[in-house]
């Protein structure tokens, strides 16, 4: 049976196939912001990765209208510690142009996140602005997880490594990950479920210098509690906030205490 996942990764090889004839746009615009891994490591509360989300495809229309820059500029203000910006078309509603005036709008890290394949696309998150970039395990073998992640390294990106299971968290940290997001999300089907993040928590190597990041499924403090329990260091928080009347009350009351875990 064909899942989400494999539909999105189909029309993203074709686009990155355009992409590959047509080049990569020149936006020329800085990557120099603060490191996020910085930003986590050791953090007392529970920091935000707000995010620019249009539309999913489980979900359909979430903000259509959005205005990426007065957007960019409430999450900075109210606190959050990094901006996450879909660039995906298709499924998401997002682009690479919304990452560029994300860019030019807020100085603290800038996540790109896309379904990455190949290296163009690392070429255009970084032409676009983007501090770091989003690889999912799900979605690559271990040796082109390996490929693009050292690319990016290379390139002075920061990388968030996506996984759902045990199996893909020993994947990710084959590859050197230090920021790993576990995401609540089933990608092939799109359900939520928090307990994922307890599960990646009960085997993370939280003695090593790696962070713990929980995705998807954050409404409220109770969810964003239960996750610091786990010993997360950040939540990424899409939905939530697009469709918050008070960004700021919203991010102020997911910075939750979190558990620091120790070996």
């Amino acid at each position: 049976m064909t899942t989400i996942l494999d539909k999105i990764l189909q029309e993203k090889k074709k686009q990155i196939e355009s992409i590959i004839v047509n080049g990569v746009p020149i936006l020329e615009h800085s990557t120099n912001r603060p490191s996020l891994f910085d930003q986590l490591y050791g953090t007392e509360h529970l920091q935000i990765i707000s995010e620019i989300k249009r539309a999913s495809p489980s979900k359909g229309l979430i903000a259509a209208g959005v205005n990426p820059v007065e957007l960019a500029n409430a999450y900075y203000e109210a606190g959050a510690v990094c901006i996450s910006v879909l660039t995906d078309t298709p499924f998401f509603q997002g682009s690479f142009q919304d990452l560029a005036v994300v860019s030019d709008t807020v100085p603290i890290p800038l996540l790109c996140k896309d379904f990455i394949l190949h290296k163009v696309q690392i070429d255009q998150a970084i032409n676009a602005g983007a501090s770091v970039i989003l690889l999912i395990v799900a979605a690559l073998n271990e040796l082109e997880l390996q490929v693009l992640y050292e690319y990016a390294t290379s390139a002075g990106l920061e990388v968030l490594v996506e996984i759902h299971d045990s199996t893909e968290l020993e994947t990710a940290l084959k590859v050197g990950a230090k920021l790993i997001g576990v995401n609540n999300r089933d990608l092939r089907t799109f359900e939520v479920d928090l307990a994922r993040t307890a599960e990646i928590a009960s085997i993370f190597p939280f003695h090593e210098e790696r962070v713990l990041i929980s995705e998807s499924g954050i409404w409220n403090a109770e969810d964003a509690t239960q996750v610091a329990r786990y010993g997360a260091s950040a939540v990424l928080v899409g939905e939530s906030l697009m469709k918050s009347g008070d960004v700021s009350a919203t991010i102020s009351d997911l910075k939750v205490k979190r558990v620091v875990i120790t070996p």
